[in-house]
């Protein structure tokens, strides 16, 4: 197994003759049988560095995930390539999940995607040891880290994962992540030696700059109208995003709005329309973007500051695939910062409000103490705050934090269509048609529409059968429940509705607990993080790219020459900022010094060097020891 299979089937299922810059590395990697971390950067093709070798190697792959809305696109794809993959997540019931399992084993499935935590069920832990499995696919890996700005704990059952199949190799997969990121990423995955394998994230095409206004609404508008092409707008607000693109719409500009708050088939036409061109401008959350590969965007927008540079990198780099000049964005007036830091407190509730939070969810829920594990519910939020009068910000902060102490898992509203599987044979089911004439017609249309409803759970659309029979689309619905109803197929109604999982049994209020050393921890990471944006955004000293590239880990960055720090002949001059660096690594690899000594053997601008070392401090490149010494450790 080698190259040269790799692009037989990357040309015989995907159509390409060649891989993109570092897949055909990982790709061979993986072969290899080598535990692998990648960094991509946003439209990378991370997915094919898995898919590939899924299709070279006997067996299947299993492909972890947090992004449920994500793993069903990715899944829908690869089925209309002719590719057997398959899902399991918590929006899926306990027979339905058990089914995929068992196609898993004895189907011919070669990719099944799964959410982190299905690992720890005692019926994923049991059937996973009869596959044949080839490769242990982890995107998003930077959540398995708590040094990273998305920590997930349900990512830690990946070690357990490694114990019950200790001969597959691992393929971590991730598009930021920091040096201390990386580390930590490749020892909570138990890699057997130590392997990165990392594309440069400089895009040349891409010009970032930051425009420091006291009026965004007339500076954007006279962005738009002066830079032709489609882009993507984003802001942090629900509410703004509807108010924006109404009133870009005012202004003659065609846009549309997408967040969480919308119902799935609407979001799906607002991203349809984006794409096809019909709407030039999307005004979006950060809920917009995964998986939206739109090689043409020509600008994306940022009219308030993201949490951290990780996710402004990821947004800002959805312009340009075309490799095309494009342009990155961030709008920034006078107050924005204080705003902003007015997140960590709002981010980060107080551990009482948490308990409260806790409590009232398991009673919205029903859930008694003591019972609850692995269970999801249906979670109505806007019921929720109603009902015991939170505010919203506040309430989900303290879900998330419930969520990253390993209590229960909070899954965003995501489309789940009707799912039916015949729960009888073809000969008993020939036997109801004919004995009940009734259903006759209806069986033959489900059958001459949907191939594999004997053997698996099969999304359906109640529209379509409507369309195709010439009836109401209640109907096809009456039709559903008395087939049910006839114990003849196993039916679950399509829904769109976030939901709760917990990980762990409800407890008492009184006995949740959250340790406030992490939970401290966590809130100065994200502290430090947002400090690093508000530096980007209000700093001019410094070349953009080369700023977001220093942070990502990617030493010896080049000054772009047309990000508006460049373009205004500010900031570093070429070669000063590798200079320093290289200057600090030799004199602490030499020996480790007090900061006073550092300074005073190096010389020049005092304010420059300690604001160097606090961003190699950040990235993981020097630390202090027990006496405050600074020491090199890394790049």
């Amino acid at each position: 197994m080698g190259l040269e299979e790799s692009l037989q089937v990357l040309k015989q299922f995907w159509g390409f003759d060649s891989f993109r810059p570092l897949q055909d590395e990982v790709v061979l990697s993986v072969l290899d049988g080598k535990d692998t971390l990648a960094l991509m950067p946003t439209g990378g093709g991370k997915s094919l560095t898995y898919q590939v070798p899924a299709l070279v190697k006997d067996g299947i792959c299993l492909v972890v995930s947090p992004l449920i809305a994500l793993m069903k696109d990715q899944v829908e794809q690869l089925q209309r390539r002719g590719i057997k993959a398959l899902a399991i997540h918590s929006g899926m019931s306990r027979h339905e999940i058990s089914v995929a399992l068992d196609n898993c084993v004895f189907g011919g499935v070669r990719l099944l995607y799964l959410s982190p935590e299905r690992i720890a069920t005692e019926l994923f832990r049991v059937r996973v040891q009869d596959m044949n499995v080839n490769l242990i696919a982890v995107d998003e890996a930077h959540c398995i880290s708590q040094w990273g700005y998305d920590f997930r704990p349900s990512y830690l059952q990946l070690s357990n994962l490694r114990s019950l199949l200790p001969e597959a190799p691992v393929l971590a997969l991730t598009a930021t992540a920091t040096p201390e990121v990386c580390e930590d990423i490749q020892d909570r995955l138990e890699f057997r030696s130590r392997h990165l394998l990392k594309q440069s994230f400089e895009r040349p095409n891409l010009i970032y700059e930051v425009r420091k206004t006291d009026d965004k609404a007339g500076d954007l508008l006279g962005f738009l109208r002066e830079h032709p092409g489609s882009g993507v707008l984003y802001t942090r607000s629900r509410q703004k995003c509807r108010e924006i693109a109404l009133w870009l719409r005012e202004k003659g500009i065609k846009a549309g709005y997408y967040h969480a708050g919308l119902k799935q088939e609407r979001r799906d036409e607002e991203q349809s329309a984006w794409q096809k061109g019909e709407v030039r401008v999307i005004v979006a959350t950060n809920a917009f973007g995964m998986g939206i590969d739109k090689p043409d965007v020509r600008f994306v927008l940022h009219v308030d500051l993201p949490d951290h540079p990780e996710a402004y990198f990821q947004e800002a780099g959805r312009a340009g695939r075309d490799g095309l000049d494009a342009r990155a964005v961030l709008y920034v007036g006078p107050s924005d910062a204080a705003r902003a830091l007015q997140r960590i407190d709002q981010g980060f509730p107080d551990i009482p409000f948490i308990r409260k939070v806790y409590a009232a969810l398991g009673n919205f829920l029903q859930v008694p103490v003591g019972s609850g594990k692995g269970q999801s519910f249906d979670f109505e939020f806007g019921s929720f705050l109603s009902r015991y009068r939170f505010q919203a910000m506040q309430a989900h902060a303290a879900l998330s934090v419930l969520e990253q102490e390993g209590y229960l898992t909070l899954t965003e509203a995501f489309h789940n269509p009707t799912r039916i599987m015949f729960a009888v044979g073809r000969d008993e089911l020939y036997r109801v048609q004919v004995s009940q004439g009734d259903l006759d017609a209806f069986v033959k249309l489900l059958l001459r529409t949907y191939t594999g409803l004997f053997s698996q759970y099969v999304r359906i659309d109640e529209y379509t059968l409507a369309k195709r029979a010439g009836i109401p689309v209640d109907r096809i619905r009456e039709y559903l429940l008395l087939l049910a109803k006839r114990h003849l197929i196993h039916y679950i109604p399509r829904k769109d509705m976030p939901l709760i999982t917990y990980a762990e049994e409800r407890l008492e209020e009184k006995s949740l607990l959250i340790a406030p050393g992490p939970y401290h921890f966590r809130k100065s990471r994200f502290e430090k993080r947002l400090g690093e944006m508000i530096r980007y955004a209000e700093g001019e000293e410094h070349c953009r790219s080369r700023f977001l590239l220093t942070y990502l880990g990617q030493s010896r960055a080049p000054r772009c020459g047309r990000c508006d720090v460049c373009a205004a002949g500010k900031g570093d001059s070429p070669g000063s900022a590798d200079d320093l660096d290289e200057a600090i690594r030799r004199e602490l690899t030499s020996r480790s010094q007090p900061v006073g000594d550092l300074l005073d053997r190096l010389g020049g601008s005092a304010p420059l060097i300690l604001e160097h070392l606090e961003a190699l401090e950040a990235l993981g490149w020097v630390r202090r020891d027990a006496a405050m010494n600074l020491i090199w450790t890394g790049a």
